[in-house]
């Protein structure tokens, strides 16, 4: 690994940056450029600056000002490991009793041994997307306590009674509570089991909270409580500013090919440490920058979002129409889904012409959205970046475009933008959706 780290720093200067070497997406590529994120801060903050398309809006802002500056800042918050354990049916039992606690022996979610092999940095990257709390939240709290009304909204229970995204844990105050993992937003019911990676959007994250509030009489602000009750299932907004941009919750498949994350194309992805990043400065934001994660538990939390797989998608009822499809697919889409997971460059927010709230928003915006990965599309409805569109029927439909249009998710009237195929006959449609529906 030395040599390999030795080989990665000829291409950078002072241990920075200089784009991404031809052999970064390989095994011992990312190996190497672990060693330069975890051990070089110059790194680090050469990759942060070059990872932020827009460096004005508010996130990239909060990001330059406050990490990859060594001593100051965000690198000078304490590190903290967490003791930590999914809730499991008996724990989600105490709770509902008043009980909160860890049980006896719980130990550090990690033990400090820093992983040498790509299987024992996956591995430990599961561990971080099911039990690194990103922060203490009371509403899932309720929702376990009063589990009628977590399930009315989504906060569902395995077959062994775990609650996947759920934890009690030690915070850094040292209260133990419960908390949410990545898992509470990217692991959901498909086919009788729980698909890891795969968007929970039956989650009404925001009407939970207003359960929560209605309830325990804790008093909410009326603006925001209305704002919640606008997202509904598989939606939250998240931004860091005022605006309302709720977004839909997306899936987390094919991320290793995408050139761009989030749906406003906020992050260039061209480099593993990208990701890491963007995990890192994730957790530490979320718990409200009172601790950091160790960096090696952000590594492994991207490594292991790298190794998701949907699975194959089930075979096309009818194989010649989807090779039809495949071909109209070929002709009609790959301008802008060329890669191989079916996603692409970020494009520009006015030509796709869907809702911009997001793309020209003071929290993330570019002006960009990014064409998401078309792996098991057909599970991944509904569809655009907030949510609007319920299916591949309605998708590619003119219908969706009039004004008395009252199928979307988000409100009744037009859902404009995404033109493409709309026009197509009849047959080369349903074609299509055949084919799509076999990715």
């Amino acid at each position: 690994m030395r040599v390999a780290l030795a080989v990665f720093l000829l291409g950078c200067q002072g241990g920075s940056p200089a784009g991404p070497l031809p052999g970064v997406w390989t095994e011992e590529g990312m190996l190497a450029e672990a060693d330069a994120y975890l051990t070089d801060p110059g790194f680090r903050r050469d990759a942060m600056l070059a990872s932020l398309r827009n460096h004005d809006n508010l996130y990239s802002r909060q990001r330059i000002s406050s990490y990859g500056l060594d001593t100051r800042g965000w690198d000078a918050l304490p590190e903290w490991t967490p003791r930590s354990v999914e809730i499991d049916r008996e724990l989600a039992d105490a709770i509902g009793e008043g009980r909160i606690g860890l049980p006896e022996g719980t130990e550090p979610l990690w033990d400090g041994v820093r992983p040498e092999t790509m299987d024992e940095w996956v591995a430990l990257g599961r561990e971080v997307f099911f039990r690194y709390p990103l922060r203490a939240d009371p509403y899932v709290a309720f929702g376990v306590a009063n589990p009628e009304i977590g399930e009315a909204f989504g906060l569902i229970r395995d077959a062994s009674g775990r609650v996947p995204g759920a934890v009690i844990f030690r915070d850094v105050d040292g209260e133990e509570t419960v908390g949410i993992t990545c898992a509470l937003c990217h692991a959901a019911e498909r086919d009788d089991e729980f698909a890891i990676g795969a968007a929970r959007r039956d989650l009404d994250y925001g009407a939970l909270r207003i359960a929560f509030h209605d309830e325990t009489g804790v008093p909410v602000d009326p603006e925001l409580r209305r704002r919640m009750g606008t997202w509904g299932p598989g939606r939250a907004d998240i931004t860091e500013d005022d605006g309302e941009d709720p977004v839909a919750i997306p899936d987390l498949y094919g991320l290793r090919h995408q050139s761009t994350l989030t749906q406003a194309g906020t992050i260039v992805h061209d480099r593993p440490a990208a990701l890491a990043l963007r995990q890192e400065t994730q957790y530490l934001h979320a718990n409200h920058q009172r601790a950091r994660p160790p960096r090696e538990l952000s590594w492994a939390v991207a490594m292991y979002l790298y190794s998701l797989s949907p699975g194959a998608a089930p075979a096309p009822s009818d194989p010649e129409a989807a090779a039809r499809g495949e071909t109209i697919f070929e002709r009609e889409c790959t301008t802008c889904h060329h890669n191989r997971v079916g996603g692409g460059n970020a494009i520009s927010a006015e030509v796709v012409g869907t809702d911009p709230a997001l793309a020209i928003g003071e929290a993330r915006g570019t002006g960009l959205y990014r064409p998401p990965a078309l792996l098991r599309v057909q599970d991944a409805a509904p569809y655009f970046h907030n949510g609007a569109v319920p299916d591949l029927e309605d998708l590619f439909s003119p219908e969706r475009l009039e004004a008395d249009y009252d199928r979307s998710p988000v409100g009744s009237g037009p859902v404009v933008g995404h033109r493409y195929g709309i026009d197509l006959s009849d047959d080369d449609t349903r074609d299509l959706i055949m084919y799509l529906r076999s990715r």
